[in-house]
């Protein structure tokens, strides 16, 4: 019996010591931070059995794998690719950025494109719904909410107008973002015959894994020929003239022209894995002429094969930066990388502004964030605070001429977790329009000082710095 027991000791022993050995090993290979690995494979040295299992449960990134199974479960993609493209010519200052926007993006930059800023949901949602009613062939929306409030409503009754004009209609609400509004709009589109879906709904607890892997883009093509994104959900929020109980302001963008292609190529790919449905022919996927002077690309991002593609274009834009830098964003948690590009930024001498609500609609969210302004300022960053209603827009200007505008936020949700799209554009006319916009936001702005940020109280300190602690799930 003391001989069983010995041997029993003994295998588990063993296996333990296995177990430790194999969860070391992989966090030597897979874990790019050294710091991290050293954390790790000293709690796994120190407790075997225990620092093993908690290295499993949390310190092993699923993001990416399972939204790449839920891709692979719904087929790869079948959409066509796009089928203009107009030669895009680019400076030689910037073919070093191009080139990594090559190297990131499935879409080549293809000039001969028409953006227009629309500010605010009073000027967005006139012309979208515009060119809703006018639609001919084809309606693709995509968006992560849809509320069912007055100016969800119009879009809802456009929708099925031109449904019933014998328009083709698709429309993608995220599963998360759908519950925002008590009544569901997709139910109410789908009862007068729309072809609406969610994308990965919500039925915990079989869903909980992919909680997390929300569609956070807003896409709407018109024809194949015109196209909308930015910043702006649907809801009467973006109503800055109403009178809202919690106003939001917001940046979105009119497109026309070869890169709308791209934006229905990514709306067809996301549809596809919703429904299984395959979008193809003209009334998708027009021909599509010049119509402006604008370079753009679409820069899809997210959890599976496009992961990290707007940080690492990020990245190398800040680098590649030799005058200005200006970011704007509602939620501003950058890792470590980001931080570093926008702090060698302004040791190098350039104007680095980042423009931020001074009241954000998020409290835990403004905490993490305000627990990280001094990590940018002492370097010579420029923070501004941007004045009530609560500014949703996003943006990031390079020099005055090189744009990336679109959904993402600087924070690791959108990052990491989020599908996303951008836009990368290259015109100093666009540039020059929204620097100008921006330089109207920040008279309306106050600069926030170093002495600022480091003198708030201890307990405020303290409170951003615990919410900081959960940064990577904010």
């Amino acid at each position: 019996m003391d001989t069983l027991q010995a041997l029993i000791a003994s295998l588990s022993a063993l296996l333990v010591l296995g177990i430790a050995l194999y969860s070391a090993a992989h966090a030597l290979l897979n874990k790019r931070d050294t710091r991290a690995v050293i954390a790790w494979v000293g709690l796994i040295m120190l407790l075997p059995l225990g620092g093993s299992i908690l290295y499993w449960l949390l310190g092993v990134n699923r993001i990416k794998s399972r939204a790449r199974a839920l891709r692979e479960a719904a087929g790869h993609p079948q959409a066509p690719l796009p089928r203009t493209v107009v030669p895009a010519p680019i400076d030689a200052r910037w073919r070093p950025l191009v080139r990594a926007g090559d190297a990131l993006s499935p879409f080549p930059y293809t000039g001969g494109n028409r953006l227009e800023p629309l500010v605010n949901g009073e000027a967005a949602y006139p012309a979208m719904l515009e060119a809703i009613n006018g639609a001919k062939h084809s309606v693709a929306l995509a968006t992560y909410i849809f509320d069912h409030d007055p100016t969800g409503k119009e879009f809802r009754d456009a929708l099925i107008r031109a449904h019933e004009r014998g328009v083709a209609v698709r429309v993608l609400i995220d599963g998360v973002g759908v519950r925002y509004s008590r009544r569901s709009m997709q139910r109410a589109l789908r009862r007068a015959g729309v072809p609406a879906r969610l994308f990965l709904p919500m039925h915990l607890p079989r869903t909980l894994a992919a909680f997390n892997l929300r569609n956070h883009r807003k896409l709407l093509v018109v024809d194949g020929h015109t196209g909308f994104t930015g910043g702006m959900n649907l809801r009467a929020g973006h109503r800055i003239d109403l009178d809202v109980r919690h106003p939001v302001q917001d940046l979105h963008f009119q497109v026309q022209g070869p890169v709308v292609a791209q934006m229905q190529r990514v709306f067809a790919d996301d549809w596809r894995f919703a429904t299984g449905e395959t979008l193809q022919g003209g009334d998708w996927f027009p021909e599509l002429p010049p119509v402006g002077a604008v370079p753009a690309r679409g820069v899809p991002d997210g959890p599976d094969e496009h992961f990290e593609t707007l940080r690492q274009l990020m990245l190398a834009a800040l680098a590649e930066a030799r005058e200005s830098i200006t970011v704007m964003t509602p939620y501003f948690l950058p890792d470590g990388s980001l931080i570093s590009a926008l702090n060698s930024a302004a040791l190098r001498g350039l104007e680095v502004d980042i423009l931020l609500p001074a009241r954000g609609n998020l409290p835990l969210v403004q905490w993490a964030s305000e627990a990280m302004h001094w990590m940018v300022l002492e370097r010579g960053c420029r923070i501004w605070l941007t004045p009530p209603p609560f500014d949703h827009s996003k943006l990031l200007l390079v020099d005055g001429q090189w744009v990336l505008l679109g959904s993402a936020n600087w924070d690791p949700r959108s990052l990491r977790l989020n599908f996303e799209f951008n836009l990368e554009c290259l015109d100093p006319a666009l540039g020059r329009q929204m620097q100008d916009w921006v330089e109207e936001r920040k008279r309306e702005a106050r600069l926030l000082t170093l002495e600022e940020s480091l003198g708030r109280s201890l307990p405020v300190r303290l409170r951003n710095g615990a919410a900081r602690l959960l940064t990577p799930y904010l």
